[in-house]
């Protein structure tokens, strides 16, 4: 009977080409998931630089002498008012980069999802297929 068992378990050869195409899928999966990270880091980095440039630009205007109060005054609602424009555009667009980042994302994680559904249902197929060799032989010896 030892020897049956000994012989059946060695007729199941293990298939590395499967273990080295997993690790490989999923480098591929990791490799795309850290570019949509690192386009949505440089993206959100760009609108911020953006944003202080445009803030820095607009103090500028602030700072200079006004010989009137009321100018001074207009000048402090203009750049309130132009500032509250600009937080909501950046607003928008740092939302915009969030919507595209989760829908990449998804996207990667579905075809992740199919693809292993289809590799593991290869796998099973060819374990079962070897199996029932691999029993066939031992109930003949």
């Amino acid at each position: 009977f030892t020897k049956s068992m000994k012989d059946m378990m060695g007729s199941f050869p293990m298939d590395m080409k499967a273990f080295e195409d997993a690790f490989k899928s999923q480098a591929a999966y990791g490799e795309k998931l850290a570019k949509v990270a690192l386009d949505a880091a440089a993206k959100s980095t760009d609108l911020s630089a953006k944003m202080a440039k445009d803030t820095i630009a607009k103090m500028a205007d602030m700072t200079k002498v006004k010989s009137d109060p009321s100018e001074m005054s207009k000048t402090l609602s203009d750049f309130a008012t132009t500032q509250s424009a600009m937080i909501s555009e950046n607003f928008t667009a740092f939302a915009e980069v969030a919507k595209k980042v989760q829908a990449e994302t998804v996207e990667i994680m579905m075809a992740a999802g199919k693809e292993a559904a289809e590799e593991a249902q290869s796998v099973v197929a060819k374990a079962a297929s070897e199996a029932s060799t691999a029993a066939k032989k031992a109930t003949v010896n």
